[in-house]
């Protein structure tokens, strides 16, 4: 199967469809994006098709946005959510992360698609690992959230989907992904920064792993420059950047980047996840201050792949991104 066929990105007006569609557009891979609807951003992009709510698309819809397609790379979904309004979270994910990438998936393999592959999490593994440790593909699932839980839902569907249809499925199990247009915690950690917050973040020894956006796109082009896998794979990776790094040590990449000197308080790591807890937050403590690092020699090795960016490379281009995300071009 051509290395070179026609690439579908779901959710490609999301940060990592972002990512991938500008990528794309600039190497000259051939892609549609689907969007729900088009925007400002999106309007006059022909690469750009509107096609509504996933969980709800009518078939004959879904056949057509899937018409001639290769590989779907499916980045679409509901993420893990800060501060929860949804009267039932639990089910909320399930219809979004779970039952619409099954009813893609299973539409893809109907109009042809050779290779399904998800954007899931490291979440769904655990939430933390020995400061010394690194979780394996071969490691049990441990998802400890609703989000997690789906995500890890939605893999087990996915693997039924292959077995069923033969469509060959590839899981990227992703940790915290930053650079331009990143939102969430990575945007609001820089925003605190670059007014000269002072952070309780000195004392924190962990290991946090994390994937740059250009990192990201680069271990998309060594798996879709390869052979379509054969039929009934299913195969899961890890995916991050070279090196893990420490919370006090992302403040001050940050602090370089933007130019400003790193405001950091040294308190004890467990008086911070205290405070955290007595503050309804604990679940945030922990990100601060725990380890969570994954071994990615599974992907390196199938794929002949070396993060090629540096963190610094990529902050510079989150940083000089930062002050017009909303008009960034897609």
């Amino acid at each position: 199967m051509n290395p070179g066929g026609l690439v579908a990105i779901t959710g490609a007006d999301g940060f990592a469809g972002r990512v991938a569609s500008a990528h794309f557009r600039v190497t000259g891979r051939k892609f549609r994006g689907l969007v729900r609807a088009l925007s400002a951003d999106t309007v006059a992009r022909p690469d750009m098709m509107p096609v509504g709510d996933l969980t709800s698309i009518p078939d004959d819809a879904l056949a057509n946005a899937l018409q001639d397609v290769q590989t779907v790379v499916h980045l679409a979904g509901r993420a893990h959510v800060m501060k929860e309004t949804a009267a039932d979270p639990g089910a909320t994910f399930r219809a979004i992360n779970v039952a619409a990438t099954e009813r893609l998936a299973r539409a893809a393999a109907a109009a042809g698609v050779a290779h399904f592959v998800f954007a899931s999490s490291v979440k769904v593994n655990g939430e933390s690992t020995p400061q010394a440790g690194a979780f394996r593909e071969s490691d049990p699932p441990d998802p400890r959230d609703d989000y997690a839980v789906s995500k890890w839902d939605a893999e087990c569907a996915l693997a039924d989907v292959a077995r069923e249809t033969g469509m060959p499925v590839t899981v990227l199990r992703l940790p915290l992904l930053y650079g331009p247009w990143a939102k969430g915690n990575v945007a609001r950690l820089t925003e605190t920064i670059s007014r000269g917050v002072p952070l309780p973040l000195g004392s924190i020894d962990n290991r946090r792993s994390l994937l740059g956006a250009g990192n990201f796109v680069s271990a998309l082009d060594a798996l879709l420059d390869r052979p379509v896998p054969a039929p009934r794979t299913v195969a899961t990776y890890f995916v991050a950047d070279a090196t893990p790094v420490s919370t006090p040590e992302l403040v001050r990449a940050i602090a370089a980047a933007l130019g400003v000197l790193p405001r950091l308080i040294p308190i004890p790591a467990s008086f911070l996840r205290l405070a955290c807890s007595l503050a309804g937050k604990a679940d945030a403590g922990h990100r601060l201050t725990d380890s969570l690092v994954v071994d990615t020699e599974a992907f390196r090795a199938a794929f002949g792949w070396r993060p090629p960016r540096a963190m610094a490379e990529e902050l510079a281009d989150m940083v000089r991104a930062q002050g017009h995300m909303a008009s960034a071009p897609l």
